[in-house]
């Protein structure tokens, strides 16, 4: 989530305007902001700098109304702190910890800038820090995942959007598979949202409901982020290896700074392809499938990949744009065309890249949008579609864009993934057994 300036800057100038108008009183200086935020994301730090010095000046800079620096205060004020119970409302627990109306509606028009208090629900967390003279300082809303909202009042008047500082855990986990593979992950501690992972991941290649009869072997290792001792967001898998008895499949997944996953049998690649979308994961497959709006089944001409509002997406393919606007259910999209007739499409996008054009050549992970939810959609995804001809094909098993008759070097980097990939399994299932 992303700082929406100017809305989150007229709703707290109108709280600072209100809280004078209330206390006839002016209004403290805010202190130093937070330090930066340290954000693991699939294993990699990014620094974001949480200061905002241009919205949230330090108290060494801020001047009051004089042009002077405030003298220090012998009385820090008092920090007030609590959970949102059932049936509880922001409005309740501002009245809680003391405030008044107008303080109270001011707050809650300020956090609700950034965030819908329609969502507000039990477990999310309201913190304040209030003046010696019962005005707030600030008052940080800790919401889903760790994520804080955060409104400071003072001088610059600001709302920002804090991501938490996670830690990313990877883990291994092996299971024999009975009945069915949602229950072999259950019986043995692993994320059993993997028994989706892979049946999407396969679909085209092998048929798990079919073809597992009892007594497959599942080996699987996947990453994790936590804050404290909490498990923030979806796991993800990294390698998955299944052996048949007679048949060995092993799965590749990609990497923070890759795009294409693999597919192995018995050790040879069987098919790769590249996703449109780092770290995205497969949510719906090609074929027929009960339609998520009008509920009736009809065909799925495409694969959909479920991802974070406004995340980057990448052609899969060179070639050259054919289209860039809105369809029917498709919403905003760009078509791409390629060699042997074969045309790719992007569909419910937020964002089209400003400096794509129609005619326009680009190469393979050329950025060209944004995940959205335009058209026919329920939440943020990418539909991903690849036509011959004019005619839908499966994305992920067509071997005519998967990549497995690509460049030998291709061929080098997934052997060598496939590699690292079983090592680091072992090493995991080693450390946790």
């Amino acid at each position: 989530m992303r700082l929406r300036y100017w809305t989150a800057l007229a709703a707290v100038v109108c709280v600072g305007l209100t809280l004078r108008e209330v206390r006839q009183a002016q209004t403290p200086v805010v202190s130093a902001a937070p330090a930066p935020v340290e954000v693991q994301n699939g294993g990699q730090s990014v620094q974001t700098d949480a200061d905002h010095s241009d919205l949230a000046p330090s108290s060494d800079t801020a001047l009051n109304d004089e042009g002077q620096k405030p003298p220090p205060s012998d009385d820090d004020g008092t920090k007030w702190s609590r959970a949102v119970k059932p049936g509880e409302s922001l409005d309740i627990l501002l009245a809680e910890a003391g405030l008044d109306a107008a303080i109270r509606a001011d707050i809650s028009r300020a956090i609700g800038s950034e965030f819908d208090l329609k969502s507000l629900k039990p477990g999310h967390r309201l913190a304040l820090e209030i003046a010696s003279d019962g005005l707030p300082q600030n008052a940080t809303l800790e919401v889903d995942d760790g994520v804080n909202i955060q409104a400071v009042f003072g001088t610059v008047p600001s709302v920002r959007v804090l991501p938490p500082t996670l830690e990313t855990f990877r883990q291994a986990g092996e299971a024999e598979i009975g009945n069915s593979i949602y229950a072999a992950l259950d019986d043995a501690d692993i994320p059993t949202r993997f028994a989706t992972d892979l049946e999407l991941v396969f679909a085209g290649t092998l048929d798990l409901r079919r073809e597992l009869v009892g007594g497959e072997r599942l080996r699987v290792a996947w990453r994790e982020n936590r804050l404290d001792d909490r498990v923030i967001g979806e796991p993800t898998i990294d390698f998955a290896e299944l052996d048949l008895g007679g048949v060995r499949y092993e799965v590749v997944w990609p990497s923070d700074d890759s795009r294409r996953t693999s597919i192995l049998k018995d050790g040879h690649q069987l098919l790769a392809f590249d996703q449109p979308i780092k770290g995205a994961r497969l949510s719906s497959a090609f074929g027929k499938r009960e339609h998520p709006i009008h509920g009736y089944v009809r065909m799925h001409n495409g694969v959909d990949f479920a991802a974070e509002h406004g995340a980057t997406v990448h052609a899969t393919q060179s070639g050259r744009v054919s289209f860039i606007g809105e369809r029917s259910g498709f919403g905003l999209m760009i078509e791409v065309e390629h060699a042997q007739d074969i045309q790719t499409i992007y569909a419910h996008l937020s964002a089209v890249n400003d400096a794509l054009e129609v005619g326009q050549k680009i190469g393979v992970g050329h950025e060209i949008g944004s995940v959205g939810s335009t058209g026919t959609s329920t939440a943020p995804h990418l539909h991903y579609e690849v036509r011959v001809g004019g005619r839908p094909v499966p994305p992920i098993t067509d071997a005519r864009l998967s990549g497995i008759d690509g460049e030998t070097s291709d061929r080098l980097d997934a052997s060598v993934s496939v590699d690292e990939a079983r090592d680091a399994l072992s090493r995991l299932l080693a450390t946790d057994g």
